[in-house]
């Protein structure tokens, strides 16, 4: 049995090639291999989103506070509100910000994430991408 103190592990920062405006990772759980979950709070400033990236095997989203915005695969971008859960399925193509989140996801050969390019203003605010 292991136990994991709250407040036991720093916060970091969200790293820029990940995502835009300022955002905070507090680690939740990272269990030992075989297990293949692992879980983080994340809280973003007004208007942060993650890049665009997707999971090989999915991602669970709780909405624990304020409001977010989640969009997969270039359908309609949806609000999300505390109490929310929102699963992507594995490989879709996703973003989510601007929220703070906890998140699950499973890794698969021992990535959990693959990261793509980043979500441009007009995206984030669901208008037509200029030519």
């Amino acid at each position: 049995m292991e136990i994991k103190r709250s407040g036991s592990e720093p916060s970091r920062k969200g790293p820029a090639e990940w995502f835009t405006r300022a955002v905070r990772i507090d680690p939740s759980f990272q269990p030992p291999h075989p297990a293949r979950v692992s879980g983080a709070l994340v809280t973003f400033d007004p208007g942060a989103r993650t890049a665009s990236h997707s999971h090989a095997l999915g991602q669970t989203l709780f909405i624990v506070s304020g409001l977010g915005r989640v969009q997969h695969d270039g359908g309609p971008i949806e609000e999300v509100r505390p109490g929310d859960v929102v699963w992507f399925p594995p490989s879709a193509k996703l973003w989510h910000g601007a929220s703070p989140a906890s998140a699950v996801q499973e890794a698969l050969d021992g990535n959990n994430v693959y990261w793509l390019e980043q979500v441009c203003d007009d995206q984030y605010d669901g208008r037509p991408e200029q030519a």
